[in-house]
């Protein structure tokens, strides 16, 4: 019953797929897109961002970007310190397996920019581990690409995938929990999640009093792995008055509904880094160090 629930509320219809048919976007099994870039224009949302912000040269240098956050997070019901830690950095990655190439001569090679979140959150009894690694078309800050986040705790692991196929998200879990179990559902709507904010925001055409909305998935870095809820966000950018951000910074406020408002700073100068977020589930974030090297090395 609880597939069946699921297949019938996210699956397209036969009469919508007869119309992607038509409009022949539903080619080999596979829906696709004849440029990546397309999505981006599609989003009535998207002109309030920059779409070549990634491709600034300030990211070919090789190095990655590796930003320390002073965090709290709410776990059994207590406010827990920890440090979080925001990478971004450009990959290449090969059509073949879709992920970052051990071999640059390839001929299927394409330029993403990867962004991973981790979080090691101690609680009374044992620590709770999160990774979740977004990926992005390096030509396209606003829509995600691809997705993959798990946590591991005592009690179990949970594993979630999130990959961009056409004009949907094909969304695959493996969870611990009781009702959820293994599955994979079709999520009809291209939208942003909560979990890229910190990067994709990043891309804004930041100006005082700008003011929009766009549909937002929530949060996918937790253990649960039910059908992500879908929000229509308000957005709205300010000059940020605290005294704290010598060189000023951009305040940007997310109303998802009339009970749960987020609010992100970033630096006013360019690549535009996080400084502060306050999430209405009493996540919070405050930098603490950034600097740019290659962390994958020993």
């Amino acid at each position: 019953m609880f597939r069946k629930f699921f297949s019938n509320l996210f699956l397209p219809d036969q009469s919508y797929l007869l119309m992607l048919l038509a409009l022949g976007v539903f080619t080999g099994g596979v829906l696709s897109c004849s440029n990546p870039s397309d999505t981006f224009g599609q989003a009535d949302y998207g002109q309030n961002f920059k779409s070549a912000w990634a491709q600034d040269k300030f990211w070919d240098d090789g190095l990655a970007e590796v930003a320390i956050y002073e965090a709290q997070r709410v776990v059994y019901n207590k406010s827990r310190q920890f440090e979080y830690t925001l990478i971004t950095v450009k990959e290449d990655f090969n059509k073949a397996f879709n992920v970052k190439t051990d071999d640059y001569q390839r001929k299927d090679l394409f330029p993403v920019m990867k962004v991973n979140e981790f979080a090691r959150i101690p609680t009374d009894n044992y620590p709770y581990h999160y990774l979740t690694s977004l990926f992005f078309k390096r030509e396209n800050p606003l829509i995600l690409y691809k997705l993959t986040s798990s946590s591991q705790e005592w009690c179990g692991t949970t594993f979630k995938a999130i990959n961009q196929i056409g004009n949907f998200f094909n969304y695959q879990f493996n969870s611990y929990w009781d009702n959820q179990g293994t599955g994979e559902l079709k999520l009809k709507k291209l939208a942003l999640f909560e979990d890229q904010l910190p990067y994709t925001l990043r891309s804004l055409k930041f100006a005082e009093n700008l003011k929009f909305s766009a549909p937002v998935y929530e949060l996918q870095q937790t253990s649960k792995a039910t059908p992500p809820q879908l929000y229509q966000a308000q957005f709205k950018v300010s000059r940020s008055s605290d005294s704290k951000f010598a060189s000023g910074a951009w305040l940007v406020t997310v109303q998802l509904n009339p009970d749960k408002q987020s609010q992100y700073w970033f630096d006013t100068q360019y690549p535009h880094a996080l400084l502060r977020q306050k999430s209405y589930d009493g996540r919070t974030l405050e930098l603490k160090s950034i600097r740019r090297y290659a962390y994958w090395q020993h």
